[in-house]
């Protein structure tokens, strides 16, 4: 898939983290982009940056949690631009809470996964109209394993997870209507949040405390995005990104689980 001329929209847009980096390189790729976010003021730096460069953009305020808001959202990129192709599913929070109660759960939950439904809910019938297009979803490496390291973030994981669940079952589009969904799952990236923990701990207590040695560039997730909208041949699938960085897609055969133990019933 080419990228000039495109639209696409960016969710969760509006910080300092990838999904800025997303819409500026979509942008330097020759597309429109209409960058959305909570932050208003953010986002509306993320379109200065752009118009800049050089590049076409505009802003719309949306919480993702509000299906209102992601349909009128949708509305907007095909008032503005006069339509949309290429969707990138990547706003999250609010803030995570390690060992967060079940009733703190749903403010997590509606963003990082319902909000990525209504992505798709609303996308989908303005991208057919286009004659197909590209989305991707983004989880992330903490929702892969089945053991105990988890991030200890319950309702950001069970979000995460999901997300990957929903890009598989979906790659069907590809041949009912041209529409590519895949998922980007990212170990740690190098926001500033996750950065100034990082910076705080030595290699050793990295290593102790399962923190990787190196953190994934902001730059290297926008071009892995990039990448999964390109490839035609990739549809409902999960690329891992890693430190370093290295890429693995989950294999399409991949049963979900790598080894299992027998147990007595």
């Amino acid at each position: 898939m080419e990228l000039s001329g495109k639209i696409a929209v960016v969710t969760g847009s509006g910080g300092e983290g990838s999904g800025r980096t997303e819409a500026v390189r979509l942008a330097s790729e020759g597309c429109c982009v209409l960058v959305s976010d909570i932050n208003d003021s953010g986002g509306n730096e993320t379109v200065r940056q752009i118009t800049l460069s050089g590049g076409k953009a505009a802003f719309r305020h949306c919480n993702v949690s509000q299906p209102e808001e992601v349909e009128a959202l949708v509305a907007f990129a095909e008032e503005t631009f006069g339509g949309l192709d290429i969707l990138i599913n990547n706003a999250s929070g609010p803030g995570y809470k390690p060992g967060a109660l079940p009733e703190e759960w749903m403010p997590t939950i509606e963003v990082d996964l319902l909000g990525a439904i209504y992505g798709l809910r609303y996308a989908l019938p303005a991208i057919r109209k286009r004659g197909g297009g590209a989305i991707v979803n983004v989880s992330s490496t903490s929702a892969l394993t089945h053991s105990s390291r988890h991030s200890g973030m319950t309702p950001y994981d069970v979000a995460k997870i999901g997300v990957l669940r929903m890009t598989t079952t979906l790659s069907s589009l590809r041949d009912k209507d041209n529409i590519r969904v895949n998922c980007l799952v990212p170990h740690w990236i190098a926001v500033p949040e996750v950065k100034a923990y990082w910076d705080t701990l030595t290699p050793g207590e990295r290593l102790a405390k399962g923190v990787p040695s190196k953190l994934i560039e902001l730059d290297e997730v926008a071009q892995a995005v990039v990448r999964l909208i390109r490839d035609d041949n990739l549809a409902g699938r999960a690329l891992i990104l890693w430190d370093g960085p290295r890429a693995e897609l989950i294999s399409a055969t991949d049963p979900g689980y790598a080894t299992v133990e027998r147990y007595a019933l």
